[in-house]
């Protein structure tokens, strides 16, 4: 009996340390789930814990379906960090769905101010972060065990020192600027990840008045590794003394078919016709993201419907969804981040993939 017991005990040490080993020697993982214009991204670190970003549209649990699919693919049981960046409903309207689908750990989200608007989606994410709720503001990090997450802005505040080697932005001056994008989009919850020499940038729907903010007169942020663009793509999103500033080296578009990329915005148009900015400026976000110094690719959850000119669209291997229909597969792009810098973007869709090193 007492060898029995023996021989139980060292394989429970020896399946333990290979779990160990297993976990210490994983790479961080991103995927950005199609929510169709929505926004879900979650994260996976190299200890296993796991961050969801927002949770896509309620639609008949479509969202939450793909982000539970996803979470599955990962190999994850449950996510220990839940993210709601604000109350619109393509960023919260997954949630009641998705906590039938996958038990969620720690919430972390903006205050109490809210739109009658959005009281729905607003309501829906007070119960279901009941009890385990927290309330973040510029400059909290959220405790994912083996990666470095930082709130750089919340509830219209912004960080106040630089971060990420941050230095005074020449581009802000005489920079173009616009109107707030309202409310929702101006309070929301940013976040900057840090593995080693990448980082990772997610200012979700931020507008372009707030990017300003945050890189002028001094880059706050200072240059990424990959970016994820603000406003789905949209061409109020991503200002060239913002995108200038932090310089990334991939960008991932969470648009969908009829939004982001090619939308169109009258108070872009407003800039072009009556500021005329100088030096003039690409009005498509993706020609803007193309143009930077040192771009070395652009992914995209869906090809543009609205705007279908090749030169404002990415290459279709790095293009996740191409249609507009029921059946669209809702395929996600992924992410895996060596701890000595390499990364490896795919395609989800046909399996498509390039790989880039950190700065």
């Amino acid at each position: 009996m007492q060898r029995a017991r023996s021989l139980i005990f060292s394989l429970i040490g020896v399946l333990l340390l290979a779990s160990s080993v297993h976990a210490a020697g994983r790479n961080l993982e991103i995927y950005w789930i199609d929510a169709d214009g929505g926004a879900a991204t979650l994260v996976i670190a190299p200890s296993g814990e796991s961050m969801l970003i927002d949770t896509g549209y309620p639609d008949g649990g479509r969202d939450a379906t793909r982000i539970a699919a996803a979470a599955k693919h990962a190999g994850l049981t449950k996510i220990d960090h839940m993210v709601i960046s604000h109350y619109h409903r393509d960023h919260v309207g997954g949630l009641a769905a998705l906590m039938k689908m996958i038990p969620l750990g720690r919430f972390y989200g903006p205050n109490d101010r809210v739109e009658l608007v959005n009281r729905e989606w607003y309501d829906s994410y007070v119960a279901a972060s009941a009890g385990k709720r927290t309330i973040v503001k510029p400059g909290d990090r959220i405790p994912l065990k083996g990666a470095q997450v930082r709130v750089v802005t919340a509830d219209e505040k912004f960080i106040t020192k630089p971060i990420n080697g941050g230095t005074a932005n020449p581009l802000c001056a005489n920079a173009a600027d616009m109107s707030p994008g309202g409310f929702e989009n101006t309070r929301m919850v940013g976040v900057m990840l840090n593995y080693g020499k990448f980082s990772y940038l997610n200012l979700i729907d931020i507008d372009w008045h707030a990017e300003l903010a945050l890189v002028c007169p001094v880059n706050k942020l200072g240059k990424v590794t990959l970016y994820q663009t603000n406003r789905h793509g949209s061409d109020v999103g991503g200002a060239p003394a913002f995108v200038g500033a932090i310089q990334p080296q991939v960008v991932v578009v969470n648009n969908g078919p009829q939004k982001g990329i090619g939308a169109g915005d009258k108070r872009l148009q407003a800039i072009v016709d009556l500021a005329k900015p100088a030096p003039p400026f690409q009005t498509n976000t993706y020609a803007r993201l193309a143009a930077l110094p040192g771009m070395q690719g652009i992914w995209q959850g869906h090809l543009s419907l609205v705007d279908k000119d090749p030169a404002h669209n990415t290459a279709e291997d790095m293009i996740a969804n191409l249609e507009d229909t029921a059946d669209c597969k809702g395929n996600w792009i992924k992410a895996s981040v060596a701890a000595d810098g390499k990364f490896t973007v795919t395609n989800g869709r046909n399996g498509f993939s390039k790989s880039y090193v950190a700065r």
